[in-house]
């Protein structure tokens, strides 16, 4: 099969396209016919060497997320069979991960109708760091949070999140989301100098809680990395009063300078609400272009610019 590999770390010019061996499901895990494969911030991290030292040798695949259709089950494995359409997490521990013609996942859930491939491969990420924020912020609802950097894939998804939830929201964007934000319910204002005024316009009392959804500038994988004033983060402690208020789910350096709260952990436990959520059109995490395996490069340096516009994604 094809796969996209890289066998040295460094930029995204280590990667290549080849012809290798199809993975095995182990237990617990499945096989799927790839059709889409979406891409992440998080990918030019690993390929850069994050994780180094705690995954098996190199080579290694690329792509986090993936939808397809089931081909081989694992051991122990129930409760889905081959040919359903699902989608998920891509194991990314061995040669191969999710850009490839096949990939195994630890864990799934359906494609709902009326979802494509693409649509429910720009969920998993998104969806699971946004729900995860949301919970470790402990925001209510009939609070008001502003989510910064709704714009992002994280961002978008977690003011949906939150609005399903009753939620009041301001949301920080530009103007390729912002209308779309407003229409599903957030009260969007601009980025940038004059935020804390901007913000405080549209509300009559304090901001409960925040979210910062921005890329960050720094390392996400260094806590000890600095990180120039601070982004945002400042910014959202004025307007909350309290560090332990604010939660970012990359700017960690600026984070343990400043004492704002962080996200890390992991969990795909609520894939079948993502499920349901995109079936009922709550949850939509915007596509912005489509690739090809071989366009890898192409991809790739459009999602470093840090202003993609919505899910890349490679398909197959």
């Amino acid at each position: 099969m094809k796969a996209l590999q890289f066998d040295r770390f460094g930029s995204p010019d280590v990667i290549v396209l080849r012809d290798v061996p199809q993975p095995e499901p182990g237990p617990g895990q499945i096989r799927v016919a790839v059709r889409a494969c979406g891409l992440t911030p998080a990918d030019w991290h690993v390929v850069d060497g994050l994780l180094a030292d705690q995954l098996p040798p190199l080579p290694r695949g690329l792509g986090l997320e993936v939808a397809g259709i089931v081909d081989a089950l694992g051991e122990g494995v129930h409760g889905v069979q081959v040919g359903d359409r699902v989608f998920g997490p891509a194991t990314f521990d061995g040669p191969t991960a999710g850009a490839a013609e096949y990939a195994l996942m630890p864990a799934w859930a359906r494609i709902p109708e009326g979802v494509t491939a693409e649509q429910a491969a720009a969920l998993p990420m998104a969806a699971e760091t946004a729900w995860r924020a949301l919970d470790d912020l402990g925001v209510q609802p009939g609070e008001l949070l502003l989510v910064h950097g709704a714009g992002t894939t994280v961002g978008e998804a977690a003011v949906r999140f939150a609005l399903h939830r009753g939620i009041r929201v301001i949301a920080t964007a530009g103007p390729t989301r912002g209308s779309a934000l407003e229409e599903i319910g957030a009260q969007v204002t601009a980025y940038g100098e004059g935020m804390i005024e901007r913000v405080s316009a549209l509300t009559a009392g304090p901001v409960d809680r925040a979210l910062d959804a921005a890329p960050s500038g720094g390392r996400i994988d260094r806590a000890d990395q600095p990180s120039p004033a601070g982004g945002s983060l400042p910014t959202l402690i004025e307007l909350t009063g309290d560090p332990d208020r604010v939660l970012t789910v990359s700017d960690f350096a600026a984070a343990a300078e400043l004492g704002v709260r962080i996200t890390t952990e992991i969990r795909y436990d609520q894939m079948n609400e993502f499920a349901r959520l995109a079936g009922e059109g709550i949850l939509v995490v915007p596509v912005a272009r489509t690739y090809t395996l071989d366009q890898i490069q192409e991809a790739a340096e459009l999602s470093r610019s840090r202003r993609p516009g919505g899910k890349l994604m490679l398909v197959l």
